[in-house]
C-alpha cells in the first residue's frame, strides 16, 4: 500500500505531461491514496482515477481540429478560447464518455482546487461530498480569466484553482500527507516572472477584489512554492516528476505533434523513474 499523495500541477495544455505520467502509473497499477490538483492537473486525475487508459491522450489530442474545442471564433461567440460545454459536456457524455460508475467507486481521496473570485481564498472540493458534481468543479478549477467565463457553483464565483494554489502541497500536508510525489508542468529552473494586474483585467475584474490581489501576487506565490518544494526534495519528504528541458508547448497550444511528444516525455519519465520512486515510497 503505498502511503504518499500525489499533487499535480496544471497548465493548460502543458498538463499532458502529467497525462503521460499518469498513464504509466496505470499500466502499473500504481494509485495513490490521496490526490490533488488544480486545473488541467486535476483533470488528468480524472481519468486516472476512472482507470481509463489511453483517455487523457485522446482528450487532449484528437479534438484539436474541432472548433468547438479551442478557437478564436469560441471566443468571440462564448468569452472562452477553450469550448467548455464542449470539454467538460460533449466530450465526457457523447464523444468520448468518462466512466463515472468507476470514478465514484474509487477508494482514493479526490481533492480539486478552485479559486474564489470574491475572497481570493482557495476552495477545495473533494469526491466524497461532491462527486455528483465533479465535471462543473473541474471545469471550475480550469477557468483561467478571459479565456472562460466564471462558473457558480456552491453559492460562489470560481475560477482556476492555479491562480490563488498552483501547486497544491501545503494543502496535501494540511491534510496529514507527509510524503508527496508532485508532478509539474515545468522544466526545473523555470520561475514565474512577476506582473502587475493591466488596467484591462482590474476593469474586467473590479467586482472581484480578491481575485484581483491573488492574481497580482501570482508569481510570487508560485515561485515560493517551488522553493519549498525543492526543500522538501532535499529533506526527503518529496519526490518530484517535471521535464528535463524548457518546453516548446505552451498553454494554449494546438500543434498535435508537440502535445503528443510531451505527453511520451511525460510517460518515458515515469517509467525511468519508476524504480526510483518505488524506493523512496518504501523507504
Amino acid at each position: 500500500m503505498v502511503h504518499a499523495g500525489l499533487v499535480l500541477e496544471g497548465g493548460g495544455m502543458r498538463g499532458v505531461y502529467t497525462s503521460g505520467v499518469l498513464e504509466y502509473f496505470m499500466e502499473q497499477d500504481l494509485y495513490f491514496p490521496y490526490i490533488i490538483g488544480v486545473s488541467a492537473g486535476a483533470c488528468s486525475a480524472a481519468s486516472y482515477l476512472s482507470r481509463q487508459k489511453g483517455r487523457n491522450k485522446r482528450v487532449n489530442t484528437d479534438h484539436l481540429d474541432n472548433p468547438d474545442y479551442l478557437s478564436y471564433r469560441n471566443y468571440l461567440k462564448k468569452r472562452q478560447l477553450f469550448g467548455m460545454d464542449f470539454i467538460f459536456d460533449e466530450v465526457p457524455n457523447k464523444l468520448d464518455p468518462f466512466d463515472y460508475d468507476t470514478f465514484n467507486k474509487a477508494n482514493e481521496t479526490f481533492i480539486v482546487g478552485t479559486t474564489d473570485c470574491h475572497s481570493g481564498e482557495t476552495i477545495y472540493y473533494n469526491n466524497r461530498e461532491h462527486g455528483k458534481d465533479m465535471l462543473q468543479i473541474l471545469r471550475a478549477s480550469s477557468s483561467l480569466p478571459f479565456v472562460a467565463p466564471i462558473v457558480k457553483y456552491d453559492q460562489r464565483h470560481l475560477l482556476d484553482g492555479g491562480i490563488s494554489d498552483p501547486i497544491p502541497i501545503r494543502q496535501a500536508e494540511h491534510d496529514g500527507l507527509t510524503k508527496n510525489v508532485v508532478i509539474l508542468t515545468r522544466n526545473r529552473g523555470y520561475y514565474k516572472k512577476p506582473s502587475r494586474n493591466s488596467w484591462l483585467t482590474r476593469k474586467a475584474y473590479r467586482n472581484y477584489p480578491g481575485l484581483l490581489e491573488k492574481l497580482d501576487i501570482r508569481a510570487e506565490s508560485y515561485n515560493k512554492t517551488l522553493e519549498y518544494i525543492f526543500s522538501e526534495e532535499k529533506n526527503g519528504n518529496v519526490f518530484i516528476l517535471q521535464p528535463t528541458k524548457p518546453l516548446k508547448v505552451g498553454r494554449v497550444e494546438r500543434n498535435k505533434t508537440k502535445l503528443i511528444e510531451l505527453y511520451e516525455e511525460g510517460y518515458e519519465d515515469a517509467k525511468a523513474n519508476y524504480s526510483k520512486l518505488m524506493t523512496w515510497l518504501q523507504s
